[in-house]
């Protein structure tokens, strides 16, 4: 159980907490701590260190924790194993750094996605360790939804300025980018342009009965003909 893994000292340093009731969905449901401060949970999070399976959102004063499931794993590593199947055709670098926590003090927000990437501003980090005080944020976060969340993860990525999200719910892509006020559903990739957003769903459903490399061979096949066929 996600409670198990927690210290002491975040019940005692947020006394409001609440979690969900349990559902098929999610057996270890949220825990939501309110009335965290920013210090509070930068010694919170110094205090569990980084060797953990949960995962956290955070947005001001408010602090999620939550444990991923096997039904949000498997999307998003085939996910993960698209971006890099296309980057490798189109011969560019990207660079995965996962479930990197992703804050700003100034903002009182900080985020771990279940994955992200450096793609236009690869070569900008390479080989930096990342403080977005100074860098730029993740040109891409992926979303696997399974569940719900007390506290609006758009938001958050919209403040930290992160320019694209996907998230993959309901055996669908949905592609955002950002706008002045938040995100808008987008017809094609910000990063990618020739990725058939209506077809990745298609390709992880695939997975399933074909194997997961297999469905990653198939989809980099389709990117090969797309780009041929753009390429005349």
């Amino acid at each position: 159980m996600l409670e198990a893994s927690l210290p002491q000292a975040f019940f005692l340093a947020a006394p409001m907490v609440t979690t969900r009731p349990p559902s098929p969905l999610s057996p270890s449901p949220p825990i939501v701590l309110r009335g965290v401060s920013w210090p509070t949970y930068k010694t919170l999070m110094a205090e569990v260190g980084g060797d953990r399976a949960w995962r956290i959102a955070y947005d001001r004063g408010v602090l999620e924790l939550r444990m991923p499931l096997e039904e949000h794993e498997e999307p998003k590593g085939l996910l993960e194993s698209f971006v890099e199947a296309i980057a490798d055709e189109l011969e560019i670098e990207v660079r995965k750094l996962g479930s990197l926590t992703l804050e700003r003090e100034d903002l009182a927000r900080a985020v771990e996605p279940d994955s992200c990437f450096y793609i236009q501003n690869e070569a900008a980090v390479r080989g930096r360790k990342i403080d977005l005080s100074n860098d730029p944020p993740p040109d891409l976060v992926i979303e696997s939804d399974y569940t719900n969340s007390s506290v609006n993860k758009q938001s958050i990525y919209a403040a930290l300025g992160v320019p694209e999200l996907w998230r993959y719910t309901h055996q669908r892509l949905l592609v955002y980018a950002r706008v002045e006020d938040g995100y808008e559903e987008q017809n094609s990739s910000l990063a990618f342009p020739s990725l058939p957003i209506d077809e990745v769903g298609s390709f992880i459903e695939q997975s399933r009965t074909l194997g997961q490399r297999s469905a990653v061979r198939l989809f980099r096949q389709r990117i090969q003909a797309i780009l041929k066929e753009q390429r005349g």
